[in-house]
C-alpha cells in the first residue's frame, strides 16, 4: 500500500545534485571544456572553505531532524517541523549545504559548466523540491508552518 504522505518531490535531491555535477563534467570535459579561469590555489581554497562551510549545515540539519524524531529524506512522511539549531536561520540547511558541496565540488574539479549549471539546478531544486515540500507541510502542520515560514527565510 503507498502513503500519499509525502511531499511528492521530483527526485531524492542528493541524486539531484550529483546528476547535475555529473552532466556538468561530461559536457565540460568530452564536449567543451570550460576552466574557471581561477588559479589552483584560488580554487583548492574556495572549495575548502565552501566544503567547511556545509559540513556543518548537513550535520546541524541531520541531528535537528534525528532530535524531532522526524525522517530527513523528502519522500518519506514528516512528523514534525524542525525549528532549532541551523533550522533557526535557514528553512533548508541541507540544500544550502548540498549546494555549497556542489559548488566546491566545482571549483576543485575547475568546471567552469559545474558553475554555469548552478542557476538552473537552483531552480530544480526550488520548483522540483522545495516548493513541493512547503506545500506539503502547509498541509500538513497548517498555521504551525506558515508561522516558521514566515519567521525563518529559505535559504539565508
Amino acid at each position: 500500500m503507498q502513503s500519499d504522505d509525502h511531499p511528492g518531490v521530483i527526485g531524492p535531491p542528493p541524486l539531484i545534485y550529483l546528476s547535475a555535477l555529473g552532466l556538468a563534467v561530461l559536457l565540460d570535459f568530452l564536449v567543451y571544456r570550460v576552466p574557471t579561469t581561477l588559479a589552483p590555489e584560488w580554487r583548492q581554497l574556495g572549495a575548502a572553505g565552501l566544503a567547511a562551510a556545509a559540513l556543518p549545515l548537513l550535520v546541524g540539519a541531520l541531528g535537528g531532524f534525528r532530535r524531532a524524531g522526524t525522517r530527513a529524506e523528502p519522500w518519506k512522511p514528516s512528523t514534525a517541523i524542525v525549528r532549532t539549531g541551523v533550522y533557526g536561520f535557514t528553512r533548508n540547511p541541507m540544500y544550502l549545504a548540498m549546494s555549497l558541496m556542489y559548488l566546491a565540488l566545482g571549483l576543485l574539479l575547475d568546471s567552469g559548466v559545474a558553475l554555469l549549471l548552478f542557476g538552473p539546478l537552483l531552480l530544480v531544486i526550488q520548483r522540483g523540491v522545495i516548493e513541493r515540500e512547503e506545500r506539503y507541510l502547509e498541509q500538513k502542520f497548517g498555521k504551525a508552518y506558515v508561522s516558521y515560514k514566515s519567521a525563518v527565510r529559505r535559504w539565508l
